[in-house]
């Protein structure tokens, strides 16, 4: 099987205080990966296994032996029509889990919030990257945080709020929007001072999306490329993956089909050219990745 000739894209992702190559220019075309840490009562497949922070360190670290590049942590569900949580709180839960993680994990932290005055915490407690699914737009401070603390970040798409998200979304050409919104976005964060080189764009599988929206954002990944930041998408264990097995064998999904389906399609992104993906079982994400033709 060929690879498919992609367009020159940048070669590393500048975080605070490091770099990570990505797989465009580098020799190996294995994407990163990186590991979901939730620290939430309520994810949508996840939810209060890893409230304890002892325990979502310690699944962190499990997440790092198994080959992840990047630790992701969370301290508020996104799910569809989750309730937002206040910043004391989301700190409460996610504070000690930062600290350790980015002194003991031996990978760069990414927090994954919408609220600047979490994102600085956790930026002064050791985080790289603050991975924002408002696209940087839900807290007006969010940019001033990062370009003050020369953070990478990560902005994507989400039509609505997670409370509203999955009311009726509609789009004409779901690629080509969320294509020039990623776009858009990039540029207004190299105008707020954020460095082009530290900017990485999510498209947002899930997030205000059909289900047939979902498969065509996956089927035409590539179209992203020449936005000249790294890609990421985070499909892992997300409702589509369910669907096709429901309307093949008419029951839900189990999470280990959902595993099963995120890995074999982190293969087909791997060979579209994406940067980073982001899911939950690492181990098995990794050992697909390393079969695939595209990670050679």
């Amino acid at each position: 099987m060929s690879v498919p000739h992609h367009p020159p894209g940048p070669v590393t992702w500048r975080l605070r205080t490091t770099s990570l190559p990505l797989p465009v220019g580098t020799g190996d075309r294995r994407p990163l990966v990186m590991g979901i840490v939730n620290v939430t009562p309520d994810s949508f497949s996840d939810g209060g296994r890893h409230l304890d922070p002892g325990a979502a360190v310690a699944h962190g670290l499990r997440l790092v032996a198994e080959g992840a590049d990047v630790l992701d942590v969370g301290g508020e569900s996104t799910r569809p029509f989750a309730d937002p949580v206040a910043a004391d709180e989301e700190w409460r839960r996610v504070g000690e889990v930062v600290r350790r993680l980015a002194a003991e994990g031996g990978v760069p932290v990414s927090i994954d919030t919408s609220k600047a005055a979490v994102a600085r915490r956790a930026l002064d407690a050791g985080a790289e990257i603050v991975n924002d699914v408002t696209g940087l737009e839900g807290d007006p401070a969010m940019p001033a945080v990062v370009v003050a603390a020369g953070a990478g970040v990560c902005a994507m798409h989400m039509r609505g709020t997670p409370r509203t998200m999955q009311i009726d979304p509609r789009y004409d050409d779901v690629v080509a929007e969320i294509r020039a919104y990623l776009a858009l976005r990039r540029d207004a964060l190299v105008s707020a001072g954020v460095a082009p080189e530290r900017i990485c764009l999510d498209p947002g599988i899930g997030f205000g999306k059909t289900h047939d929206h979902n498969i065509a954002l996956m089927r035409h990944a590539d179209r992203f490329l020449d936005l000249g930041s790294p890609i990421l998408v985070g499909h892992s264990r997300k409702g589509f993956l369910g669907k096709a097995i429901e309307r093949r064998q008419g029951r839900p999904a189990t999470v280990e089909e959902r595993d099963a389906l995120t890995a074999a399609t982190a293969c087909g992104l791997a060979t579209a050219g994406v940067h980073v993906i982001r899911v939950h079982a690492v181990g098995l994400v990794r050992a697909a990745l390393d079969v695939s033709p595209a990670s050679r």
